[in-house]
């Protein structure tokens, strides 16, 4: 039979019978085989040619007896037969199928055709070490037979593991196990070959670099896999030559599931018996959860070991083997959330058109639709903008224009016209820039106008930083043109020129420039420079977070106690500039000295608001109800609530411990849910402050009782009769204040993404979507416990109806911040209204063999106990990164011509990807994103 197959290569088709009495093993029945082998074509190879040869070999061979442990008496299947049809190519012999032979005096045999098919898939693609087709297609022959007895055997042993070997299940199955990932095995063997010239010591690599040498991270890992590619080889001691190496890459880039589940089960076959025993077990899901920093999983490495052998040894024999492990494999669910396939296909291809637009080439055309974009996405921040501009060059104009018609212009020239221009920018900017920070006034605006939908309250404090360039601008042109032109000019002028000017500078004339400096205009000006001059400086990024390294005693000007400092220092400044107002040059008239008129009403608020704030937080005192100190150093506070104090998810509050600090309060979002009878935060020690905090609270801590999540625990007693409490130092918090998550109530679909302690904002939300899940279906009461007034007056402007969430964090301790609620969700939402998606990026990714064990015992603890081996909750976690594409891809396809909320709290390495995923997919479906960004 001719079998031509696409893409080149020859056909071969074999019979192969098996018998299952016993028979002598392959290599002793030689006798017994007869080979036919017609062909018509070359045989010879040519590099750069592909030339078909095609013929037919039948081989009949009986196979070898069981092993004795299966042994069965022989039976009625003396005529089992398959045919097998191979494709030979150039270097290589390939299983193009097995199907059970029909006709011809070849019977069924046991018409299994999972196990005909299994020998199919098992027998990969892969480099022979022949160089003759006869002698590769003679070695696949053999392999073939040992399959064969394998198979027989499973069968005689009473009808072993079934399994799925479908081509969907050994694709995904496939992906399990890769050594090497794209990042590492992107450059291919040259990459390794150039770092083994610079790694190898007299021609030989020493299993110490192996791993650096492959380009994997984990040396205990690579070391592991090293000792099992030698013991497969017989090499003894712990080096390589580059010949060694190449074998040794091949095999672990090799892309056949069953090439690369022999490698795997090589590392965990320490003995190389062919059998792994529990103590194997536990050794490999010990070194796994080391190289993906999972040391939960190390801890309790024997009790997993004891579950996979409870699940793949069932019959007690004390070690499992390969189809074991391969069995495992093919049953575990994809940790991927997939699409349907109809769906997706239709979506993929209506993105593959509009998600990759083409270069349009007109240019016109293209700034057209580039501005259209822009002011469909920024229209609030720039109309804003322009305002505040249009304001401060109208202002700059008017005083340019003014002095430029005043007799001191002929002295001074356009001098005078620029600093007195600048001037009135910066009084301008100065009363501006305390309004974004007027915190309660921005809050009862949000919550009680409709302002918020034309005025980006979110943006706030990216406003108070552009009007803090625009002081620096402001008061760059006016002490520049002061020092540099005008106050040289007044001293050169001739005494006719300077006589009108008596009246401002006084008789005699100023004799020297320093009668500029000492006088009250100028040293005022020149004490507010410097202030505001450091100010802006410990208030950068590199200061502020502490980023930029200083010698010495100048580690103090870095991180946020100097920011606090320096920038409460305004009050010195304001000071300042009334008094530098008053005392002017060219203006004696009170009522033309406008410095005052600008600052009042925002002084006056502002001083409102730090009032408003002292005594909130004194008249409403609260109580510490409990304290836990998490991994990943973060510090849990629950307060009593406050009579009268409502708030929403979403939103923050101020914090402040007079042991730490009496002056600083800082900023932290709600954890509590708005029915709650009490007020939660979670602070992650991530400066100088809240490390002094954490401090504080630990030493009050105790370690915490069965059953309790947190390395450090302290509850107040709320009887009041233990006299066991514990002295909790005394806090004040004050709030509550707006935010952006606040507002998701206004869509039906939301995705709320968290990174790392980000997430607190969206747990808040969790809880407030169930609390009110609770009330729709009635299972709340009505009207009980102090929260309740606040969830009545929600319930009229709750509309979600879906959530997606998202927590991403690189270490698994971080679950145990929110565990109770991860849980709470799994139990109680059943209409499936949240959907919960947790990462570990500290895992590797799904389909690298140093997390596929973990993957299986995920799989495996979550069937029997319902709980997630990574989390600890019953939310099953996913590993590494998510992909964000596909996320919007698929809440896009489920909400067709609907509004979603996307909201994300965290650093900002991924609000820009967040943001352009938004209105990508806003501009080119049907479904509307509409990205929110907590300031982090």
């Amino acid at each position: 039979m001719h079998n031509p197959r696409p893409g080149g290569g020859d056909i071969v088709e074999m019979s192969s019978s098996s018998s299952s009495a016993a028979a002598p093993p392959p290599h002793e029945g030689a006798a017994s085989r007869e080979r036919v082998i017609p062909h018509s074509g070359p045989l010879s190879k040519k590099t750069g040619a592909r030339k078909s040869a095609r013929f037919a070999e039948s081989v009949s061979a009986p196979l070898s007896a069981p092993p004795p442990r299966a042994a069965s008496p022989a039976s009625n299947d003396d005529d089992d037969y398959v045919e097998i049809t191979l494709d030979v190519r150039d270097d290589s012999v390939a299983v193009h199928s097995v199907k059970p032979a029909h006709g011809g005096g070849h019977a069924g045999g046991n018409g299994d055709d999972s196990d005909v098919t299994l020998l199919a898939r098992t027998l990969e693609n892969r480099r022979s070490s022949g160089s003759s087709i006869i002698r590769n297609a003679s070695s696949r022959i053999k392999q073939v037979s040992q399959e064969l007895r394998r198979i027989a055997s499973i069968n005689r042993r009473g009808g072993g593991p079934r399994f799925d070997r479908s081509k969907s299940a050994a694709a995904h199955a496939l992906k399990g196990l890769k050594f090497i990932s794209k990042a590492e095995g992107a450059a291919g063997w040259e990459a390794v070959e150039r770092r083994f010239d610079k790694l190898a010591e007299n021609g030989l690599l020493h299993r110490s670099k192996f791993g650096q040498c492959i380009g994997m991270k984990e040396p205990e890992f690579a070391g592991e896999l090293f000792d099992a590619l030698t013991r497969r080889r017989n090499i003894s001691g712990d080096s390589i030559s580059k010949a060694e190496l190449l074998e040794f890459w091949d095999q672990i880039s090799d892309t056949s599931f069953d090439g690369r589940l022999q490698t795997f089960f090589d590392m965990v076959d320490k003995d190389a018996d062919g059998r792994i025993a529990e103590a194997e077990v536990k050794e490999i899901i010990t070194l796994s959860a080391s190289a993906n920093k999972l040391s939960k999983i190390t801890e309790q490495a024997e009790e997993y070991a004891r579950l996979i052998m409870e699940e793949l040894d069932p019959g007690n024999l004390g070690y499992i083997e390969l189809y074991n492990l391969e069995m495992l494999l093919l049953q575990a669910p994809s940790q991927s959330v997939r699409i349907g396939t109809t769906n997706s296909r239709n979506l993929s291809q209506m993105l593959s058109q509009s998600l990759r637009p083409t270069l349009e080439p007109n240019p016109l055309r293209r700034w057209y639709r580039r501005a259209q974009y822009f002011l469909e996405d920024n229209w609030r921040r720039v109309w804003v903008l322009l305002l505040w501009l249009s304001i401060c060059s109208g202002l700059f104009a008017w005083k340019f224009i003014q002095y430029r018609r005043r007799y001191v212009f002929h002295v001074m020239g356009y001098c005078v016209c620029v600093a007195k221009g600048g001037a009135e920018t910066l009084k301008f900017n100065m009363a501006l820039i305390l309004l974004p920070v007027c915190r309660n006034t921005i809050t009862w605006i949000r919550n009680r106008t409709a302002v918020g939908r034309v005025v980006p309250f979110d943006d706030s404090l990216n406003f108070h930083k552009v009007v803090a360039v625009g002081i620096t601008v402001g008061a760059a042109l006016h002490i520049v043109s002061h020092l540099t032109c005008d106050f040289p000019r007044l001293l050169h002028a001739t005494d006719a020129e300077y006589a009108p000017l008596g009246q401002y500078f006084g008789v005699p004339r100023p004799p020297n420039y320093w009668w500029f400096v000492r006088g009250t205009e100028g040293w005022t000006g020149l004490v507010m420079l410097v202030l505001m001059a450091v100010a802006f400086t410990l208030a950068t990024p590199w200061f502020r977070r502490g980023t930029i390294a200083l010698p010495g005693a100048l580690r103090r000007l870095t991180g946020f106690n100097a920011f606090w400092y320096s920038h409460h220092c305004f009050v010195v400044v304001y000071a300042l500039l009334i008094v530098h107002g008053h005392y002017l040059y060219l203006t004696h008239t009170w009522y033309k000295k406008s410095t005052w008129m600008y600052l009042a009403v925002p002084m006056v608020l502002y001083a409102c608001e730090r009032l408003t704030r002292a005594l909130r937080s004194s008249v409403r005192p609260v109580r510490i109800l409990k304290v836990a100190v998490y991994p990943g150093n973060v510090l849990s506070l629950h307060f009593s609530k406050p009579q009268g104090f409502r708030y929403k998810s979403g939103q923050y509050i101020f914090v402040n411990c007079a042991a730490v600090s009496p002056f600083q309060w800082h900023p932290f979002s709600i954890t509590s849910a708005p029915q709650d009878d009490y007020v939660s935060v979670h602070i992650r020690t991530l400066g100088d402050w809240t490390r002094e905090l954490k401090n504080v609270f630990s030493r009050v801590c105790r370690p915490p009782t069965e059953g309790k999540s947190g390395l450090l625990r302290a509850e107040y007693d709320r009887d009041g009769s233990a006299m066991a409490n514990p002295s909790f130092p005394k806090v004040l918090i004050d709030g509550p204040y707006g935010a952006p998550a606040q507002d998701y109530k206004q869509y039906d679909i939301v995705l709320l993404v968290g990174l790392g302690i980000g997430a607190t904002p969206m747990i808040s939300i969790i809880k407030d979507i169930i609390n009110n899940m609770k009330q729709l279906d009635g299972d709340l009461e009505s009207g009980s416990g102090s929260g309740a007034d606040t969830s009545v007056s929600s319930m009229a402007s709750f509309r979600t109806r879906r959530a997606y969430f998202y927590w991403v964090t690189r270490e698994q301790g971080s679950f145990e911040w929110f565990r109770g609620v991860m849980d709470e969700v799994a139990e109680t939402d059943k209409k499936g209204v949240i959907e919960l998606h947790n990462y570990c990026t500290s895992v590797y990714e799904e389909g690298d063999a140093r997390s596929a064990l973990i993957a299986m015992l995920q799989s495996l603890n979550h069937a029997k106990h319902g709980v997630d081996v990574v989390s600890g909750t019953r939310v099953k976690t996913h590993f590494a990164r998510p992909n964000w594409r596909n996320v919007y891809k698929r809440i896009a396809l489920n909400h067709q011509n609907q509004r979603v909320g996307v909201f994300y709290c965290g650093a900002p390495v991924l609000t820009k990807e967040l943001r352009e995923l938004a209105q990508d997919f806003s501009r080119k479906t049907n479904t509307k994103f509409e990205f929110h960004k907590e300031n982090f």
